[in-house]
């Protein structure tokens, strides 16, 4: 018997355009798809536990569907020859077919209309300085100098004088042209750049938060603050894995592994500064510092360190320091002469996301308790005032960005957005297109909705008694169906696909989960802290997803605390915003180093009083409570402490 089997992927759109592939029996579709270079992603990490790697056998013998195919998939669709790729084993030569998610496109990128510059109490020393002065070139062979020496001797004296080889190739032909006249470019006195002419008017530098799930950027003017362009998309990191745990299980023990997800960061993040270099008009070379933030996982796959330890207990980073490394070390090519800096990570999980996101909303400078709350696959909590700050990450996964939920999605074209039930339900549709899924805003206003129609328990269970009680029309768009039951969002022939658009009993689990994890943090904060919710004055709302929160849904679900709503606030992409700042400033970049190491960090799962706390935080507001108001008596327990 062959060791080998070939694998031949048939396109979805077009069934006479083929790929095929040989790989060793025993292995995945999912692993024969990567090794022919088809896209499928597996959100869960490979686990089966949502539907993004579906396929259809075509031909060819698979073993016998497992069960994670027909919780996935349901039995209708396991009959017709449907499967989990990442469940599928190879056992003879198979055609099949990839049928991923609607493709999604015009994903929204959240970007800042005023810039970070305009802020008063930062101050413009973003590190990067041009020289421009006249260099002459030796003339007497008895005369022991060199173009380097000559260079070095009309720059100022706090120059330092070690350079690259990149730069000392760019010295003898500099000084020979235009009359000796050169820009000699430094970051904190470092000569990263040397050229010919005066070009000290173009200074540039690009800010990134590279999220689990998406990355965003922003090319700005590093002397006027000018934001000039936003760029942003899908990490494509996505198709390994959704969540950060699925990201570090795929990598580790594996340099190779690391190696691909490092790649497909480096190359978004490339294609993304020629982007912004062509919306805007500015040369690429000319950008002389990037700055990056984002969770440890991402922080440490850019600069290609080992995440393995990351994910086994306790859990620590390789390296906590603020960076400052050569664009063409990591390398990152379409940027070749900036210097790359990351933000410091605070512990764990914390990452210099949070770093940025606590330099954006000056927390750490406030005179009363605030707490932000970051958003994301994997979210965290930073809660305090000038007094001290504590942090906690809380691992939401990737529910509330659309992933591993049947018909989720993350916020572009023909995603709900918004959700109205009363008689009947109506959704907002981003681009007032046909519905295609449903993204993470909607999936909150959703339930929150159903909660509040009671078409859902408290508990999070769809309604199962007494459903004649309930308006006609929402009676029918219950269904239960061999899989469970589920609820209609958009009827078949509204919609933009060959089906409804639902949201499952499923779907409600994965998103208590995912809401619970960021509720508990925050209690789990006051809980340490002894705040109650009266002494909180401010709870900020971060990160690209965060913004679209409808913010009464938001409590309504407990994904934060039912304080005054006049008290929840919306900070915009703040990890992003931080970047910008230690971009343009290296006061506020020292900053966030001096913070790192003040701020206390909570391990949420060594808490003993943690899992009662997540388990109540599974619970839906019922439909009489007010939204909006906190409870004394919870306030009071808080405040003495509570009761382990």
């Amino acid at each position: 018997m062959a060791d080998t089997v070939k694998v031949t992927f048939v396109d979805a759109e077009d069934d006479s355009k083929e790929r095929s592939t040989t790989v060793e029996r025993g292995k995945t579709l999912l692993d024969a798809g990567h090794a022919a270079g088809i896209e499928i992603e597996a959100t869960c990490g490979a686990r089966g536990r949502c539907r993004t790697c579906r396929i259809k056998v075509l031909s060819g013998e698979v073993p016998p569907p497992t069960i994670q195919d027909t919780v996935q998939l349901g039995h209708e669709e396991v009959r017709e020859n449907f499967r989990l790729a990442c469940q599928t084993k190879i056992i003879a030569d198979t055609r099949v077919v990839a049928l991923p998610p609607k493709a999604e496109s015009g994903h929204q990128i959240l970007s800042s209309d005023t810039s970070v510059a305009d802020d008063a109490r930062m101050t413009l020393d973003c590190g990067v300085a041009k020289h421009v002065t006249k260099a002459t070139t030796p003339t007497d062979e008895h005369h022991q100098t060199s173009d380097w020496e000559e260079t070095l001797r009309v720059l100022p004296e706090d120059v330092s004088k070690d350079a690259s080889l990149e730069v000392l190739r760019k010295v003898p032909g500099a000084i020979r042209k235009d009359g000796g006249q050169i820009t000699v470019t430094t970051f904190n006195n470092k000569i990263i750049d040397v050229e010919a002419g005066d070009t000290s008017e173009h200074i540039y530098g690009m800010a990134f938060d590279i999220g689990t799930t998406s990355i965003v950027g922003s090319l700005i003017n590093l002397t006027t603050g000018e934001n000039l362009a936003d760029v942003g998309g899908v990490n494509p990191q996505a198709v390994y894995g959704g969540d950060l745990m699925s990201r570090i299980a795929y990598a580790q023990f594996d340099e190779k592994k690391l190696a691909t997800l490092r790649v497909r960061a480096l190359n978004a993040i490339n294609n993304f500064v020629k982007d912004a270099c062509k919306q805007s008009g500015v040369a690429a070379e000319h950008i002389y510092k990037i700055v990056i933030v984002g969770n440890t996982c991402m922080h440490h796959i850019i600069l290609g360190v080992d995440v393995t330890y990351v994910g086994l207990a306790p859990y620590a980073p390789v390296i906590r320091d603020s960076l400052a490394v050569p664009a063409r070390d990591l390398p990152l090519k379409a940027a070749i002469n900036a210097q790359v800096c990351l933000l410091p990570i605070v512990a764990g999980f914390v990452g210099a996301d949070t770093m940025a996101c606590v330099l954006a909303t000056r927390i750490y400078d406030s005179d009363e308790i605030r707490t932000l709350v970051d958003i994301g696959t994997n979210g965290e909590v930073v809660m305090g005032s000038k007094d001290g700050l504590m942090v906690c990450s809380a691992p939401a996964g990737p529910a509330l960005e659309g992933a591993q939920i049947r018909h989720g999605m993350r916020g572009a074209l023909g995603a709900i957005e918004k959700v109205y039930i009363d008689d009947d339900v109506t959704c907002d549709i981003i681009g007032a297109t046909p519905a295609i899924g449903i993204c993470g805003s909607g999936l909150i206003d959703a339930c929150a909705k159903l909660a509040t129609a009671e078409v859902m328990e408290p508990s999070g269970r769809l309604r199962r008694k007494k459903r004649e009680e309930l308006p006609e029309k929402l009676q029918e768009r219950l269904v239960d169906t061999s899989d469970g039951c589920h609820f209609v969002l958009v009827e078949e022939e509204d919609s933009g696909r060959d089906e409804p658009i639902v949201i499952t009993q499923a779907d409600i689990r994965q998103v208590q989960l995912a809401k619970s994890a960021i509720f508990s943090g925050i209690v789990m904060l006051q809980h340490v802290m002894k705040i109650s919710d009266d002494d909180l004055q401010e709870v900020m709302m971060c990160g690209g997803f965060g913004n679209y929160i409808n913010i009464e849904s938001a409590v309504k679900i407990r994904l934060i605390p039912n304080l005054p709503l006049e008290k929840i606030t919306y900070s915009g992409n703040a990890a992003l915003m931080g970047a910008q700042m230690a971009l343009l400033s290296e006061t506020e970049r020292d900053r966030a180093y001096d913070l790192s190491l003040k701020m206390e960090h909570v391990a949420l799962a060594t808490r003993p009083e943690f899992q009662d706390i997540f388990v109540d935080a599974m619970t839906f507001l019922g439909p009489d409570t007010h939204v909006g108001n906190s409870q004394s008596e919870e306030n009071e327990m808080v405040a003495a402490g509570g009761a382990d």
